[in-house]
């Protein structure tokens, strides 16, 4: 698959294993290619896989998942220091 059916398929994913919408798929898809999170992937077309999409996609969702805990955690502390 080419590197744009790639991104497809890891948004198309996410909308179908996590319920989410469109846009905040296609958000997280956007930001982590912001971050250069798939740069191998366009540099090496063999990792274009419908495998390596699933796994992507569950990585990008473990990451924001992470990063919504850490940032409730981070406003707890500064709500208890007041």
């Amino acid at each position: 698959m080419t590197y744009e059916e790639f991104l497809d398929e890891v948004t198309t994913l996410l909308t179908e294993m996590y319920d989410l919408d469109d846009a905040a798929a296609i958000k997280l898809v956007t930001d982590a290619q912001e971050a250069e999170f798939f740069s191998v992937h366009d540099d090496v077309p063999a990792m274009c896989t419908a495998e390596q999409a699933k796994k992507d996609a569950i990585t990008l969702f473990e990451q924001k998942q992470n990063k919504q805990q850490t940032q409730k955690k981070q406003q707890q502390r500064v709500r208890e220091k007041k």
